[in-house]
């Protein structure tokens, strides 16, 4: 089959590699469409994220649904023909934290696409099979597929206790952050916020229904959010931008007794905090890995159709492409968000 290797930074090329035999619990999976992440597109840049570096050629790539072409003996949860979105961490399922339900904080977890483990830009992936769900008739391969981004919003929503008459603002308008707001509508918020310093995510924010946006270059960010409030400010705050500066000034970004959910990850790891105005306002703030239990959920709230996710597809490229896409991922950010790729 064809897959994507990556080598070294800036090293990526299309190759043939042997097709994945499923083992006895898991599912072979014709891939039809899978997402660039921005973890993609840092391997690609940088070779490394934290702890995690490609010492060894490695297979990127881990938002994806295809079809069940394949099963080992003891698979019951999928058949053959299936459509299934694919949950790309596979847990120990023994753990504490897997027993508990915390199942994303799993010390054992296999994650695709994480070295050394390999991802799924490629044709064909083998996966255990309680983590395929089954597509409703009416769902499309990419809504499938972005139901990995949009977990993370949803599990970030629930870990901010967020409520119907929330006002909330999302800090970074990445396919995270735009994912992040559409979570916050699931949940029956009617007043969802953003901010990002580039005009065309703000721009699609508005278009995918966000009540106002701000650009924090324009200064005065607090000032900015209390005018589009009318002056109520906000309960809750979403940061998924990674910047250093955004998730410290977040504590006085939101109201006294709101609640901080820092999703984005920072250039360096320690951010200074005003713990006086933390405390002062007693504000609870959250952190988020990933997430956990958050598909069937997902597919539920995808149900009604009032939630098009896939406005945030801006580009579609074949596998054969893929240094094309995963370069304008890279540097192109003022003008794409999610691109799509078909293996």
């Amino acid at each position: 089959m064809a897959a994507v290797v990556l080598d070294r930074p800036f090293s990526i090329e299309v190759r043939q590699v042997p097709v994945p035999e499923p083992g006895p619990e898991e599912a072979l999976i014709q891939v039809h469409c899978i997402g660039v992440c921005g973890s993609d597109v840092h391997y690609y840049e940088h070779g490394r994220i934290g702890r995690y570096e490609v010492k060894q050629p490695l297979i990127l790539g881990h938002e994806l649904a295809g079809t069940v072409v394949k099963t080992g003996e003891k698979v019951t949860h999928v058949r053959v023909g299936d459509r299934v979105a694919v949950e790309p961490g596979v847990t120990c399922g023994k753990c504490s934290y897997c027993k508990s339900g915390r199942y994303n904080l799993c010390p054992d977890v296999v994650f695709m696409a994480t070295p050394p483990v390999d991802g799924a830009w490629a044709e064909f992936v083998a996966v255990r099979s309680d983590f395929l769900f089954r597509l409703p008739d009416h769902m499309t391969f990419e809504e499938g597929a972005l139901l990995e981004p949009l977990s993370v919003g949803v599990h970030a929503a629930r870990r901010g206790r967020i409520r119907p008459e929330d006002r909330v603002l999302v800090l970074g308008l990445g396919p995270i952050g735009l994912l992040a707001m559409e979570a916050a509508k699931m949940f029956g918020v009617a007043q969802v916020y953003g901010s990002d310093v580039t005009a065309f995510r703000r721009n699609l924010a508005l278009q995918m229904g966000a009540a106002g946006v701000i650009d924090p270059r324009d200064g005065d960010v607090g000032g900015q959010i209390q005018t589009l409030t009318n002056g109520e400010g906000v309960d809750l705050i979403i940061e998924t931008s990674g910047s250093a500066e955004a998730i410290a000034e977040s504590i006085g970004y939101v109201n006294r007794g709101g609640r901080i959910v820092w999703v984005g990850l920072p250039t360096r790891d320690a951010v200074p905090v005003n713990i006086g105005a933390l405390v002062d306002a007693e504000l609870d703030v959250y952190g988020v890995f990933r997430y956990a239990n958050t598909y069937p959920a997902a597919i539920q709230m995808l149900q009604n159709g009032k939630h098009d996710i896939r406005r945030i597809i801006t580009h579609k490229f074949p596998l054969h492409s893929i240094k094309d896409a995963v370069e304008l991922a890279r540097t192109q950010k003022d003008s794409s968000v999610k691109v799509m790729i078909y293996p």
